[in-house]
This record gives structure tokens, sequence and C-alpha cells, in this order.
């Protein structure tokens, strides 16, 4: 296959998009964009259109799982819609000439707060699974939270080398989760995320409509329907399982995430496992001032859910997440182009990002705070 100049051009530029480190210039940031949409379809320009495009590409009763949530959905609807209602107050006149996005995470230095946060079965969306996810993130330079319903053993998407790669944990039988705990760290997960607001499913009725039901030998699953309710007091075992910390994944309740801090939680997650289990909770960008506030930076604070724009990040960032993570939106992007269209969604939320940041007059993550918002 030939290659022209132009095409060499536009695809190094992209790629060195991928690669750079935080610290752009305005003329860096115009010529970046170009050059990813220059090299994907260029009438993909948001996360909207990768959804639309991604809704072909997905057999219809994986379509009904990704998408669907509990009961009427009501959380999912709110969880997009609260972003929409808040109000940025913008500053003028500042210098915004170069923006900073980077963070640091446990320890761990990343490019921006935009993380791929743990979904389900990627070869739903793509044959390759989440070995394309883990090159997508690594493209972008995004972290990764790898799933235990994943299609793929967790040492090879380890073998990618995302910039950082962390493992969600359903809790099993208790001699196979302490297993399955280390056989993660020794592949290179550096933190656990243990999801702890499922007792139980909620009423799934457009995923049971549907007919849904996962594909068979998931490689960290013993069983076709995990429920494994667990009590704080597990979070010891847990946490003596290995040396990586421990994040909460579900928290929506001020006193929980207190009650994580005591218990050794290393991280919260404000989450409400994307609208999927019990229906009118509240949207995570509503529940997480309340939680921020409770944890007073003891422990960095995460929010998922409903994210759909740059402005969405930057609101969660004001309002005191140390980053946010993202689900269906990157499996849209896998199912359109794979690892190139998850690197894709990143790159053009992050995008959306640096011009939020510099409208509102704020360059780096850490000048963001609540005085962006309009109350």
């Amino acid at each position: 296959m030939t290659v022209s100049r132009r095409d060499a051009v536009l695809s190094t530029l992209a790629l060195t998009a991928s690669s750079m480190l935080a610290e752009r210039t305005t003329a860096e940031r115009t010529a970046l964009a170009h050059a990813e949409h220059a090299r994907f379809d260029d009438k993909l320009l948001n996360l909207d259109d990768y959804e639309q495009a991604a809704r072909s590409k997905i057999p219809a009763v994986a379509w009904e799982y990704i998408e669907g949530g509990a009961a009427d959905e009501i959380t999912v609807r709110w969880n997009r819609d609260a972003y929409r209602a808040i109000r940025l107050l913008p500053r003028q006149l500042k210098d915004v000439g170069t923006l900073d996005t980077r963070v640091t995470l446990l320890g761990h230095d990343l490019a921006h707060p935009i993380l791929l946060a743990p979904t389900a079965s990627h070869r739903l969306a793509h044959p390759e699974g989440e070995i394309a996810t883990a090159r997508g993130a690594r493209d972008a330079n995004a972290g990764m939270v790898l799933s235990s319903y994943t299609t793929v053993p967790v040492e090879s998407v380890a073998a990618i080398k995302p910039p950082l790669l962390w493992f969600q944990l359903y809790v099993q039988e208790k001699g196979y989760t302490r297993d399955l705990i280390q056989r993660a760290a020794a592949a290179g997960c550096t933190a656990l995320c243990l999801t702890v607001d499922t007792p139980n499913s909620g009423a799934r009725n457009r995923q049971d409509r549907s007919g849904f039901t996962f594909p068979p030998n998931l490689p960290h699953i013993t069983s076709a329907n995990v429920e494994y309710p667990i009590m704080w007091k597990d979070l010891e075992w847990i946490r003596a399982a290995s040396s990586m910390p421990v994040l909460l994944k579900g928290i929506l309740h001020p006193d929980d995430a207190e009650l994580g801090i005591q218990a050794g939680a290393a991280g919260i997650m404000v989450s409400n496992h994307g609208g999927r289990n019990l229906d009118t909770t509240p949207a995570t960008i509503d529940a997480l001032p309340r939680v921020v506030d409770k944890v007073r930076g003891r422990v960095p604070v995460f929010v998922d859910g409903g994210i759909r724009r740059g402005t969405d990040v930057l609101k969660a960032l004001a309002y005191g997440a140390s980053a946010v993570m993202i689900g269906r939106p990157y499996v849209h992007g896998l199912a359109v182009n794979g690892a190139a269209g998850v690197t894709a969604v990143v790159n053009i939320l992050r995008h959306e990002l640096e011009l939020a940041m510099a409208l509102t007059g704020k360059p780096t993550i850490k000048s963001l705070d609540r005085s962006v918002i309009f109350a």
C-alpha cells in the first residue's frame, strides 16, 4: 500500500498528538486537533457522533446490554442531564497561552485526568476486545481500569503497557478472589478497584428483554452470575491479599466514603454503576461535591457516569474530582475504529477540556476550583 506524503505527515502529527505530555501552546493545540480530525473521519467530531456511528457496528443484543440501565433508566438520563444543568462562569484576560493537563494519581504521573472506566466484555464491540482498548489507551496516554468481566486475560492486556493499569474486582469465592487479586498484581496492575455497589444487579428490563448473555469462558469469572455480597469487614482480607492500594468503586453517600477511608481505602470512586443498578439514585456529578467535602483531600476522588463533553470533565474537576472515568463513550470508539477509535474519543474529550480550561481562564488542572461554577 502506498502512502502519500500528506498522509504520512498527518499520521506523524496525530501520533505526536497522542504521545505528548501535557503542556501545549494554543497553536500546538489547534494544529494537533486538526491533524487528529484529518486522520479519522472528519464527520465524527464529538462523542455523540461516535455513539451514533457505533450503533450500526455493534450487534443489536449487545447494544441493548451496553446502553441499557436499570428499570426506567432515569438515572442513566440524569447522569447526562445533570452536567448540562451546571453553568460555567468564565474569567477573562488570563494567561492561558500554555495549558497543563497533567495529574498525579496514586504516585503515577499522567498526561491528563481522563481514565477508561471498567466495562465488560469488549469483544462485544470489537474482535480484538480489550487488547484494542489497551492500545487505544496507550496511544491516548490514558489510564485504564480493566474489568473482571474482560474477555482477555489480564496478562495480555498488561503486555500492551497502557500508561496506567488498574484492575476492577468483583468479589467471587474467597479463595478464587484472593488468587485473582494476586494474579492481577503479578501481571502489573498497580491498584485494585473494588466494586461495592452490587450485592445484586438491578432490574435490568432492557437487558433481559433482549436476551443478552455474557460470552462464555470469560478468563476471570468463575460462573455466569457473580453476586457475592461483601461487607466492610471484607476489606481487611481483600487489602491483605496484595500490596496494591484498594479503591472503592460505587460510593454515593458521604458517610460511606468516610467509612471507606477508615477501613483503609486509598481512593473513592463516585459511581452509580452507569445507572445500571438502582434506578433513581442521584447523578454522580450531583453526589460528587458532598463526597469531596467529606473526604477533605485525604484520598483521591474519582467520578464516572454521563461524561460526554470536555466541559463535563472540567465541571467534575472543579467540584474536586482528581480524575474522571468514561465508559460507554470509549466502547463506542472501539466499535467504530478499534484502538484508533478509543484514542480518538479520548483525544476529542481532552481537546475539549483544554478549550474549556482556556475559556474559563484556568491554565492548569490544579487551578480548577468551584469558582468556575455559576451557582
